[in-house]
Formats: C-alpha cells, sequence, structure tokens
C-alpha cells in the first residue's frame, strides 16, 4: 500500500502550497485572535497554537456515516475534535485517531463531553460502511463524515485544509493536512493541534476548554 508522505515529506513546491493552506491562516488567526475572551477573561494557555476569533473555520454541511445530514451546531455542548483524512492512509492517519483514543482514556468521564469527528478526503473509496468500521476500530463514539466532493472540498477551504490526489500507477493516494481542530461547547474554532503533539496535549487543551464552558 502507497504511504502518504506528512506535509514535511512534501517535495519543495507541495510543501510551500500545504504551509500557504496550513500555517499561514493558523499564525494569522492567532494574531488575529483577542487576547482576552468575551467576559474579560483571560485567554487560556493552550499547548496547541490559539486560533481564538479565526475568521474561518465556522461550520460544515456533510453527511454521517448513517446517512444523517450533519453539521457543527449539530454537536453544540461538547468540545469537538475535527480531524480531516482518508481510510486508507497507511499512517498518518491511524496515529491521529490512535492518539485521539488514548485521549478519551485520558479524559476519563468527561470524554462524554467530546466528539471526534473525522472528515474524509477521498469519497471515492471511503464508504459509509467503511467509514463506520474504521471508526469504530479506534473508539466506539468516534464519528465519521462524508459527502460529495464539492460539499467536501468545501469543508475543507471553509478549514483551511489542503488535500490533493495522488496517482501511484494504477491507483491514488491523498496527501493532505494533519491538523486537528478542537471547537468549545459553543461550536467556536478555539485551537489547532499539530500532529506531531502528544495525547497528553491535547487532553490539555480539550481540559482547558471545559473547564473554561463549566466556568
Amino acid at each position: 500500500m502507497p504511504r502518504i508522505p506528512r506535509i514535511d515529506r512534501l517535495p519543495a513546491t507541495g510543501r510551500r502550497q500545504a504551509l500557504s493552506w496550513l500555517v499561514l491562516p493558523a499564525v494569522s488567526g492567532l494574531l488575529a485572535a483577542c487576547d482576552r475572551l468575551p467576559g474579560g477573561s483571560s485567554s487560556p494557555a493552550f499547548k496547541g497554537i490559539d486560533i481564538t476569533g479565526a475568521p474561518y473555520g465556522r461550520g460544515f454541511t456533510l453527511t454521517d456515516f448513517n446517512g444523517r445530514g450533519c453539521t457543527l451546531a449539530d454537536f453544540r455542548g461538547k468540545v469537538v475534535m475535527l480531524y480531516f483524512g482518508f481510510v486508507q492512509c497507511p499512517d498518518v492517519c491511524p496515529t491521529a485517531l490512535s492518539r485521539a483514543a488514548a485521549v478519551m482514556e485520558q479524559l476519563g468521564p468527561q470524554a462524554a463531553e467530546v466528539q471526534l469527528l473525522f472528515v474524509t478526503v477521498d469519497p471515492e473509496r471511503d464508504t459509509p460502511e467503511l467509514l463506520r468500521e474504521y471508526m469504530a476500530a479506534f473508539d466506539p463514539s468516534f464519528m465519521a463524515l462524508t459527502g460529495s466532493e464539492a460539499q467536501i472540498r468545501a469543508a475543507a477551504d471553509e478549514f483551511r485544509v489542503y488535500f490533493k490526489k495522488v496517482p501511484t500507477g494504477s491507483s491514488y493516494t491523498m496527501d493532505h493536512t494533519a491538523l486537528t481542530y478542537l471547537f468549545d461547547r459553543q461550536g467556536r474554532i478555539r485551537v489547532a493541534m499539530r500532529h506531531e503533539q502528544g495525547a497528553g496535549d491535547y487532553a490539555a487543551d480539550i481540559r482547558l476548554l471545559l473547564a473554561e464552558a463549566a466556568g
């Protein structure tokens, strides 16, 4: 099975294109973010990239693996982890999902207040049935989302996510952004977690968002 290159392994052209979609918007969102949250409370010290107030990542219109229409607003009241990937990804996506499962374990009872959403960038091969089985292999609470190519492209554009089909002989693989976004209970994008960060960092930032909402 072909291996998907991480962004830091892409050729220079691909790296520049990926970074223009990934790093620069995240940094600009960080710089544009307010220093203080609504109500005058200080912004928490996230271990990921604080993108509170970023002018993107506002929502999506997709379909879950049960065939139901789905938007970000459907998960209000929970902290959301959002990740874009594909089932045949040999290493990056399984690593991200295994880490997410470890995060849920670390959160203990608080895991019930968190939802992992996996958006496929390969709707041609990732059927709802396959997505359902793939999520169950990591955590029964994980949900996968799909849609038409146009819907997925629109969602990726909204979240500044880069993805591209790459031919591999008689088949293809997908290059894609490996960030995970965190949303607060109000459905606002707050943190961009890097792929190289561990489960402890993810859990720490999720706890901050849960505590913020509870406070």
